[in-house]
Formats: C-alpha cells, sequence, structure tokens
C-alpha cells in the first residue's frame, strides 16, 4: 500500500512537524520507501531533521504543489510506489484545496490505489474543533482523515471529543490517535541537535547528547506512537 499524508492542522504550533517526523522515523524503522514535502518556508524543520528524505516546496504555486504528486511517478526497483508525507504549514489550507480541486487529486490517487490520509493536528482549544468541522466540510467522504489529539499541546480534549465535528469525522470513519508527551527538555535537545529521532537516540558525543534515561523515554515515546500508527492505512 502506498499512501499520501498531508499533515495538517492549519494553525501554527499544535505539533504539525513534530507529527511529520515521526512518521518519517515510523516508515525508515518499519524499511517503508517515502518522499517528504516541507511548505513551512520559515522554519522548515521537516526537511532540516530528515534532510536525506524531504525537501522544501512552494505551496502556493501549483507548479510546486504538482512536485508532491510527481512523486508517485517514479516507483522503486521493485515496482511498488513510495509513500509521500506532506508537513503543511499553517495558514496553506486554502490553496491546497484549491490545487487538490483544480487537479481534481483525489480520483487520481483512487485510480492510481493510493489512500490519501489528511492528518489533523489537534491541541486542546475550540479553534482547532472548528478547524477539523472545515476539513470535513471541504474534503467529506473519500479520503481518511486521523486526528490526532496531541498531549503536547493539551490535556483536556473533552471540547474536541464531544463537539460535532469530531462525531461527523467519526461517521466518516475517522481514525483518532492519541500521541503523548515527550518531556519538553528531551525535544528541546533533539531539536538543537537538528537530527533525526534514530540518530538522538544513538548519539553518544557532543552537544544536547540525550542521557541514558532521556534515551530511554524517547525509545518509548516512539513505540507508542509506533503502535497507534500501525493501525492506521499508511
Amino acid at each position: 500500500m502506498s499512501s499520501l499524508n498531508f499533515i495538517g492542522g492549519e494553525k501554527g504550533g499544535v505539533g504539525k512537524s513534530v507529527a511529520a517526523r515521526l512518521l518519517a522515523q515510523y516508515f525508515i524503522d518499519r524499511n517503508r520507501a517515502f518522499t517528504g514535502f516541507d511548505t513551512d518556508r520559515s522554519h522548515t524543520s521537516f526537511a532540516r531533521f530528515y534532510a536525506d528524505y524531504a525537501s522544501p516546496v512552494v505551496v502556493d504555486s501549483y507548479e510546486g504543489l504538482d512536485l508532491i504528486a510527481s512523486a508517485f511517478e517514479n516507483p522503486g526497483p521493485d515496482g511498488a510506489l513510495p509513500s509521500v508525507i506532506v508537513d503543511l504549514a499553517a495558514q496553506t489550507a486554502a490553496p491546497l484545496s484549491r490545487w487538490i480541486r483544480d487537479s481534481d487529486l483525489l480520483s487520481l490517487m483512487a485510480e492510481m490505489g493510493i489512500t490519501v490520509n489528511f492528518w489533523h493536528l489537534a491541541d486542546a482549544g475550540k479553534d482547532s474543533v472548528d478547524l477539523l468541522d472545515r476539513l470535513i466540510n471541504t474534503y467529506g467522504a473519500g479520503p481518511n482523515y486521523i486526528v490526532v489529539e496531541n498531549m503536547g499541546r493539551g490535556t483536556d480534549f473533552s471540547q474536541l471529543e464531544s463537539s460535532a465535528a469530531l462525531k461527523k469525522a467519526v461517521a466518516l470513519g475517522a481514525h483518532i490517535v492519541c500521541l503523548p508527551l515527550l518531556q519538553e527538555a528531551s525535544m528541546r535537545k533533539i531539536d538543537r541537535q537538528n537530527v533525526s529521532f534514530w540518530a538522538a537516540i544513538n548519539r553518544r558525543e557532543g552537544a544536547d547528547v540525550l542521557g541514558m534515561l532521556e534515551r530511554q523515554r524517547v525509545k518509548t515515546w516512539l513505540r507508542t506512537a509506533y503502535e497507534a500508527f500501525d493501525r492506521l492505512p499508511l
């Protein structure tokens, strides 16, 4: 199975890039071929941490966005198509939806047997609920919806869980994922190293190296996330 994964949430600070990096590491550790695209012009953290796999793309031009679909034109040696991860910057929903609509992308992906997943990273605020509703109303039935309750951005998701937006998403077969919190100090160290999660776990020298128990906590965090990802249509 090959999948096209739009990692979004529309607002800033909900953990989109962390989720994209997690999914990238998941594909690497599961020996799954993938290509990544980073639409964030200011940080490009996905492309920075996974430079061998991800590259920047301009989201407000069709020529730039077309590069995402072109990744499916190059099957691997075994004939299998790679999966694609797109780390969406904040405020990219409008140009993305125009490109998808004008290109009839969802129909094309269905014809090619490629699963389309819209990931909605959510914090505990009302904005995330409203933006989920907007996402569902934009694309309706057809693609998969993966709603991620990011425990690093809140602990009380009752507003989301009781919302009409989530009920609508579940009626369309949405998957609900809880992303556990990784200790903030460890995440800061990893970010300052500018390395993948694998490299952060295995580095033993240099600035901001993780201690033994920090490495163990990161491994546990990855394992928990992977268990959730194993149940998704990836």
